[in-house]
């Protein structure tokens, strides 16, 4: 949002820098974004295979199960 507004207000000013500089900054912002992406997902795939293999469902059912009683 910050650098929007820079790039707007730099349309008057014409700073050469600045117009240098923003591409590199939204390009290295959809990088880090696809690599957040990446992480969640391969978080998301170990949780769940982590899950499978320790029963946590079971685990979980069985916890729910014992707080009645």
């Amino acid at each position: 949002e910050k650098i929007g507004k820079i790039e707007v207000d730099n349309i008057e000013l014409g700073d050469k820098n600045i117009e240098k500089t923003i591409p590199d900054i939204y390009q290295r912002t959809a990088d880090n974004s696809d690599a957040i992406k990446a992480l969640l997902e391969s978080f998301q795939d170990e949780t769940a295979e982590f899950g499978e293999k320790n029963n946590v469902g079971k685990l979980l059912e069985q916890q729910q199960i014992n707080s009645i009683k």
